[in-house]
């Protein structure tokens, strides 16, 4: 197969910036820079989440390019850690969507009524679950919602279970100073 320029100086480069050119990798950025933000754009069709995770794999490919050993395989290489890092960030806003969605249509707990004492708590509730941030909402939506151990959740989100507890116990603290009216 006949080589073009291009992919002849896209090699060079790859090699050069393998062994720690500098110069060749910032050249090498700049050629598939746009490549690899239209890719992200055409999984993703956010602009803003595509330039994160075409950022997120230039990281990746800054920091693997030393194990790439055919510089002739850097095109495919490149698009198949940009469309991984694309199918990380589209899942990570579905989980924000899913939890926001569950939170806006939980039902009142267990034993509460739309009578109680303060009207307001569970307004201020809801907004203070929905202003905790992405894990701590996530572990308590699991946990208390969804009645999973803590073990359970662990596995869910893909973390220790220590920092499952961590988070549901600053998840606590928040809500609860929300509830008593400290916030």
């Amino acid at each position: 197969m006949v080589r073009t320029k291009e992919q002849l100086l896209d090699e060079y480069l790859v090699a050069s910036a393998r062994v720690g050119d500098r110069r060749a990798f910032d050249l090498l950025a700049r050629r598939w820079g746009r490549k690899l933000l239209a890719h992200a754009w055409r999984l993703t069709g956010d602009a803003d989440l595509a330039r994160e995770a075409a950022q997120d794999g230039w990281v990746e490919i800054l920091r693997g390019l030393g194990r790439l050993r055919d510089e002739r395989a850097f095109p495919a290489w490149a698009y198949q850690i940009v469309t991984r890092r694309c199918a990380r960030q589209i899942g990570r806003v579905r989980r924000e969507r899913a939890l926001t969605a569950a939170v806006a249509i939980e039902p009142l707990a267990e034993g509460e009524s739309n009578e109680t004492s303060d009207p307001g708590a569970s307004v201020r509730l809801r907004a203070a679950l929905a202003a905790l941030p992405e894990g701590q909402r996530a572990a308590v939506g699991l946990f208390y919602l969804e009645d999973l151990s803590v073990a359970e959740v662990a596995i869910a989100l893909n973390v220790p279970a220590g920092t499952v507890k961590t988070r549901l116990m600053h998840a606590r603290r928040t809500l609860r100073a929300v509830l008593e009216g400290d916030v």
